[in-house]
Parts: structure tokens; sequence; C-alpha cells
């Protein structure tokens, strides 16, 4: 009779802690895993070993939970036959099933789930050190398995994934309301080109740049912009750009018949269709806050600032020079039609203007 006890708990055991130690496997997050190996923590380490090839571990918790189950269900009933008779081999077994399945299943995953990030370093060493022992049987199983997987990694996560947790840490309070919002609008950038972000070439102010400081005075003295777009004979003929307090100070110098032209500096210019994200990219690796759009045919379709794409990630920027609020609007009203014929739903969570 002790002997049967004995083997009773011992597959028990035995089966619970294959099904709490694959639970909390599957359960774990990849990035929890990452974030805690940046600790050096010699269980964190393991425990990513094991995260970023699954199919090892997995494969020996399995073939240990059979032989616990299998091999002993058939251990226990000899025992069984030996102490009770073979009358109560019937009884006593479907009595031990209702017992691995509560006791080595249900429990053990159902606690498994709920605490996977309190026990999951502890189970590290344990599961690589079994994975190890029955490292034959399970280079047999990953070739079995290997015509399924196809050798094929899947990431960590996906942008649909982080939007919504995202959205749940916002609504739980772990992310700032204003967070969450930043973090949705990054994913806008690649949505957007700088068609869409760009001020319109009918409200762009330009300078000729045959034309002297003299006569441009009182346009440049009313200009809202400190960047401003200096043509040869027409706004598709861009020879650069004039920085506004640059202009001014020359004014005040007294070289007032100095040409505009002498005075431009270069402007970069890059396709309407070009991503904003990669237009961001442009502006940090160029360290230029202005660029010329360009059309399919090589003419001005606007320009676009960095302000413009920053406008995604915070919303609208308007500063005290920002007197014509209906230039900007017309901007926007555009922008906005542009946006919603993407698809893209949530505008008005991230509205700006150029």
């Amino acid at each position: 009779m002790f002997n049967l006890f004995i083997s009773v708990i011992i597959v028990l055991a035995g089966s619970a802690f294959c099904s709490l130690t694959e639970t909390v496997l599957l359960s774990v997050s990849d990035i929890k895993v990452k974030q805690w190996a940046q600790s050096k923590k010699s269980s964190a380490l393991v425990l990513l070993q094991i995260k970023k090839k699954m199919s090892r571990p997995i494969a020996a918790i399995v073939i240990l939970n059979n032989i616990f189950n299998i091999v002993g269900s058939i251990i226990i009933g000899t025992f069984t036959t030996e102490a009770l008779g073979s009358k109560w081999l019937g009884v006593f077994s479907a009595i031990l099933t209702f017992l691995i399945i509560i006791f080595g299943e249900i429990i053990p995953k159902t606690l498994g789930q709920r605490y996977a990030d309190n026990i999951a370093l502890w189970l590290a060493f344990p599961t690589k050190f079994l994975a190890f022992i029955l490292n034959p049987l399970v280079w047999l199983m990953e070739k079995i398995t290997e015509p399924l997987t196809k050798g094929k990694v899947l990431p960590t996560t996906n942008e649909m994934e982080i939007k919504l947790l995202t959205n749940i840490g916002s609504n739980e309070g772990v992310i700032e309301a204003d967070e969450a919002e930043m973090i949705n609008r990054v994913f806008h950038l690649n949505d957007l080109s700088a068609y869409d972000l760009m001020t319109p070439r009918i409200i762009i102010t330009y300078l000729k740049g045959d034309l002297t400081l003299s006569e441009c005075q009182d346009t440049i003295i009313k200009s809202e912009h400190s960047r401003i777009l200096v043509v040869q004979d027409s706004i598709d003929d861009v020879l650069g750009i004039a920085f506004k307090n640059e202009l001014l100070t020359a004014v005040i110098k007294g070289k007032g018949s100095e040409k505009i032209a002498n005075l431009a500096k270069n402007v970069n210019f890059v396709p309407e269709t070009i991503r904003a994200d990669l237009l961001l990219k442009n502006f940090q690796e160029l360290r230029q806050h202005l660029m010329v759009v360009i059309d399919e045919y090589g003419g001005v379709s606007g320009v676009v600032t960095l302000e413009d794409v920053l406008e995604v990630l915070t919303g609208d920027i308007v500063d005290e020079t920002d007197k014509t609020v209906n230039m900007r609007e017309i901007a926007r009203r555009k922008r906005e039609r542009l946006l919603i014929s993407k698809g893209i739903e949530d505008f008005s969570s991230f509205n700006h203007v150029s």
C-alpha cells in the first residue's frame, strides 16, 4: 500500500510540474523576458535562450509528462493489483484519472498562467537541465515537427498588438493618456507622405533672386516665415532658401543693393511620395528644417518643414508668428481630405497643419 501511495504522489507531482512549466513558458511574454535579460541575471539569460527556441524545452516537457502519465499509470496499476486485487483496478484507474486532471493539469496550469511572471525565472534552470537530459528524444521530436514549422521564426510582436497594449495600458492607468496618444501617432508616420504634409505652392512665400533687398524689404518684414524660398524666374526654378533674420540684418547694415540670390542657402529637394518617417530621418541627417517637395515632372509641389512632420507626433504647433491662421487652415483641410482617402479614421487625434 505504501508503494502505491508513493507512486501516486510522484505521478501527480511530476505531471503538475510539467503542466506548470509548460504553461509558464508559454504565458510569459518575450518582451518581458528580454527586459529581464538586460539585468544580466543568469536565470534571465537562460530563460531568454529557452524563449528563443521554444521547441526544445516544450518537447522535453511533453515527453516527461507522458512518461509520468503513461509509465506511472502502468506502475500504479501493478501496485493496485498487488495491494487491492484486480477487481479494484478499474475503480482506482478512474480515481487516478480524476486526480491527474485536477491536480496534474487544471490547478497547475491555472497557477502557471496566473503567476507566470513570478515563477518563470525559477523554472529556467530546471527546464534547461531537463532539455539537456532528454536531448536525444528532443532531437527526434524536432526532426518530426520541422516540416510543420519550416524553420520560420515568428515575430515577437506586431503593430496591431502594440497599439492594443498601448490602449489597454492607458485604460488601466499604466501609461499616461498623452503617452498613449503619441505612441499611436508614431505609427501614422509611414502612412503619410511629403505630399500629405507639405504647404501647397499656392500659399508659399517666395522672393525672386534677381531683386535687391531694398525692393523686397516690405515683403521680408511682413513675412511670417523664418525661411523664405528664393527662385529665379518662377517658383519651379528654385535657387535656395534665405533666412529672414539674415535678410533683415543685411538691410540694417545698409546692404539694400545686395541681390537676394547672393544671400540664398542651398536647399534640398524631396519627392512627393517620400514617407514621413523617412522624411524625418532626412531632416535629422541633413540638419535642415525645410525641404522643397517636387512632383513627378520636377515642378515644385510645395514645401515641407520639420515642424510639419513633428506635428504628426505632437499635434498642431502654432506659435506667436502664425498670424495667418486661415492659410494654415487651408493646408489642414487639404491634408484631412487626403488622410480620409487613405482610410485613416482617427485623423482627429493628430489634427495638424503646415
